[in-house]
C-alpha cells in the first residue's frame, strides 16, 4: 500500500519540475516568409552565435511557427535573420526574457540584403 503513495509522490514531483521549466525562450515568426537561419549577437558586436533554426526538426521556422531558443541568457540582443532566397536581415535590440516568447515581424527587419 505504501508503494502506490511513493510512486504518486515521485510522479507529482516530476510533473511539478517540468511545469516549472515551462517551454523556455521561444521565437514566434510573424514575418511573411520561412526563416532558414537565426543567430544572436551582443548588440553592436556582430559576433554571431549558433544558428538557432537547427533546434527545429526541419531546420526552418515557418510563418506563425515558434522556435525553441537554446543557450541564450535573458537580455538584449541583435539578431541576424536568414531566408531561403539568401536574403539576410537584421533585427536590432531584441529583448529576450526567461520563459517568454518574443516576436519577429516584417516591420522589425532592417538592413536587408543578399
Amino acid at each position: 500500500m505504501r508503494l502506490p503513495v511513493i510512486i504518486a509522490a515521485i510522479l507529482l514531483a516530476s510533473a511539478s519540475h517540468l511545469a516549472a521549466q515551462g517551454k523556455g525562450i521561444r521565437l514566434w515568426n510573424l514575418t511573411t516568409e520561412t526563416i532558414s537561419s537565426f543567430q544572436f549577437s551582443v548588440p553592436g558586436r556582430n559576433d554571431w552565435g549558433p544558428n538557432q533554426t537547427l533546434n527545429d526538426k526541419d531546420h526552418e521556422v515557418d510563418h506563425d511557427e515558434r522556435l525553441r531558443i537554446t543557450d541564450v541568457a535573458p537580455g538584449r540582443y541583435d539578431a541576424k535573420v536568414g531566408y531561403r532566397d539568401a536574403r539576410i536581415c537584421m533585427v536590432r535590440d531584441i529583448e529576450v526574457k526567461a520563459g517568454a516568447v518574443f516576436v519577429i515581424a516584417d516591420k522589425d527587419l532592417t538592413e536587408c540584403g543578399k
